[in-house]
């Protein structure tokens, strides 16, 4: 072989290797980007089972109105509670605050996979509830509130209040504003703000309204006579 012909060769060679380093290239950055778009596909998927969001159901109340705890009252056969657990149903995470009556509700209702949460402070309000529901939650996107006295608060309506974008977004009941509510960052890092019965309303300002008349109601069960109205 001639020395014009050897160095042909060695032309020939580094550019097969010059080619094979640049397919490798490629096929590495395919696969980190089949990589991360799987990986945005996975998160899509999570936040749509629900993950990165939790519900959280305020049960801490002394139910002086109704005459003891009215988280156990029945209606359609189970307690009040459960009936706002169920409505939580399509999110990972569940955390019920109780308080008042804390031990006698955890005897007598099913409160399943939800985390238990004992506010100590629950005479000072919804607010003291939602703090300490909300500090059993750090990092968590998104909390969902439901009351343990609005039995017919569905899971549609959770469903449909999570489709509404913003900060947050609350039910409305023929306008009237009511539970669900969803909040999400950077709103819920003012938790706490909040002081006394008003819980997140007044840094609702801006949230998204959607209208579910057509998919529950929204009333309390504050009395015995509330719940018989429930029941016909």
């Amino acid at each position: 072989m001639t020395a014009g012909d050897e160095s042909r060769a060695a032309s020939a060679a580094a550019t097969a290797a010059d080619q094979s380093h640049a397919a490798s290239a490629a096929a590495t950055a395919a696969d980190q980007s089949h990589a991360a778009s799987a990986a945005t596909a996975t998160a899509a998927d999570q936040s749509r089972r629900g993950e990165g969001a939790a519900g959280l159901v305020l049960a801490a109340g002394e139910g002086r109105r109704f005459g003891g705890p009215k988280q156990l009252a029945l209606l359609d056969g189970r307690p009040l509670i459960e009936h706002a657990l169920a409505a939580l149903a399509d999110l990972e995470r569940v955390v019920v605050v109780l308080g008042a009556h804390a031990a006698e509700v955890r005897a007598g209702a099913d409160l399943g996979r939800a985390e238990v949460v004992v506010c100590d402070h629950w005479a000072e309000g919804m607010s003291a509830s939602l703090r300490a529901g909300l500090a059993a939650l750090p990092g968590v996107e998104e909390v969902v509130i439901v009351l343990a006295d609005q039995p017919s608060v569905t899971a549609a309506a959770v469903a449909r209040v999570r489709a509404a974008g913003g900060p947050a977004a609350r039910a409305v009941y023929d306008g009237v504003p009511g539970h669900p509510v969803a909040v999400r960052r950077p709103l819920l890092e003012r938790a706490a703000e909040l002081r006394g019965d008003a819980g997140f309303r007044t840094l609702l300002g801006d949230a998204a309204e959607v209208e579910c008349s057509d998919l529950g109601d929204p009333q309390d069960i504050d009395t015995r006579d509330d719940l018989e109205v429930v029941r016909r």
